[in-house]
């Protein structure tokens, strides 16, 4: 039993460790994306639907 306390503990650690380093990389800016923005204007939009409204008469 005290074997499974010894490993939550561990593995409470290592998702810590973890976890800092994932703020730490956000925060350094690890994951901007500085390539997309570039290219952008590259790709082609697809065209805006145009909706087929019907105009009723009034009579």
């Amino acid at each position: 039993m005290s074997a499974l306390f010894i490993l939550i503990g561990i593995s409470i650690i290592i998702a810590t460790g973890f976890l800092l380093a994932f703020i730490w990389s956000v925060k350094n800016g690890q994951y901007d994306d500085d390539y997309t923005p570039s290219v952008r204007m590259l790709f082609e939009n697809e065209p805006p639907i145009k909706e087929n409204k019907s105009i009723k008469k009034s009579k």
